[in-house]
């Protein structure tokens, strides 16, 4: 289970050429060891970046062309390339290659107790009584339960899977409305939403762009974009119709974590 990577950094503040030389190079390493090994199964964890930046249309599916932006994507994609160029591996075949089986997982957004990344950086803001006030985008996004994530895993570890890319998400999307509704769930709050004008808060992120402010245009858009990542191509390999936890669930989960 190939899990090492450099992580998306959100401020811009690394190399481009250090995500190829860790989620490619090293990646291309670890699986020339395996091919050489008596080991029957690989799991590399890519990305949902891997295949899009941003979704279009309703939601992303394993049929996508890819088209990532950025050294993050673009490295994690050029990682999947030379596995499957080295691995050859064909899913309508019955996924094996010379009788190992190799699976790419690409996740979307992962979290769990002990999360560090954005959905910290939002219950700080909620935890402070800030109000949101781009209540007004109804945006729809897909996360991914730790959980989920490890019965997804477990199943590909114990059962005869077809090798293949998968992408990895839980049922439900949610919007930033609810993730802030559910943590001041969580925090015995009434949630404080704003549903100030798009155009407004358009015109806002266009002035911040040129005044270098933190809110800007790139931001708004990451912050209010729909991505919805499907599951089914994996849930039908495992043969079951839904994940154990509801996307709810799993959130909640994560939030009460955090004033632990």
């Amino acid at each position: 289970i190939h899990l090492a990577g450099k992580a998306h950094d959100t401020k811009n503040r690394s190399a481009a050429q250090a995500y190829f030389d860790i989620n490619t190079g090293l990646t291309q390493k670890i699986f020339d060891f395996f091919m050489e090994s008596s080991a029957g199964k690989f799991i590399f964890f890519s990305s949902v970046k891997a295949a899009a930046d941003s979704v279009v249309g309703d939601v992303l599916t394993e049929d996508v062309v890819p088209s990532p932006r950025g050294p993050y994507g673009e490295s994690k994609i050029a990682a999947e390339e030379y596995i499957k160029e080295h691995s050859s591996f064909r899913e309508e075949e019955g996924g094996r290659c010379s009788g190992k089986q190799v699976y790419i997982l690409r996740p979307c957004m992962i979290h769990g107790p002990g999360n560090k990344g954005n959905l910290n950086l939002l219950y700080n803001v909620v935890k402070k009584g800030v109000p949101w006030p781009l209540g007004a985008f109804e945006n729809r996004r897909s996360f991914t339960s730790i959980d989920n994530l490890c019965y997804v895993v477990e199943g590909l570890l114990t059962r005869d899977v077809a090798s293949g890319v998968y992408h990895m998400g839980d049922d439900e999307a949610l919007s930033t409305n609810e993730l802030i509704a559910l943590m001041c769930e969580v925090l015995g709050r009434r949630p404080h939403i704003w549903r100030m004008d798009r155009r407004m808060m358009e015109g806002c992120a266009g002035l911040g762009t040129l005044l270098h402010l933190p809110l800007n245009t790139e931001r708004l858009r990451k912050l209010t974009e729909n991505y919805v990542v499907s599951n089914a191509k994996i849930k039908s390999a495992l043969g079951i119709e839904r994940m154990p936890v509801r996307a709810e669930e799993g959130i909640v989960k994560t939030i009460r974590s955090f004033s632990n």
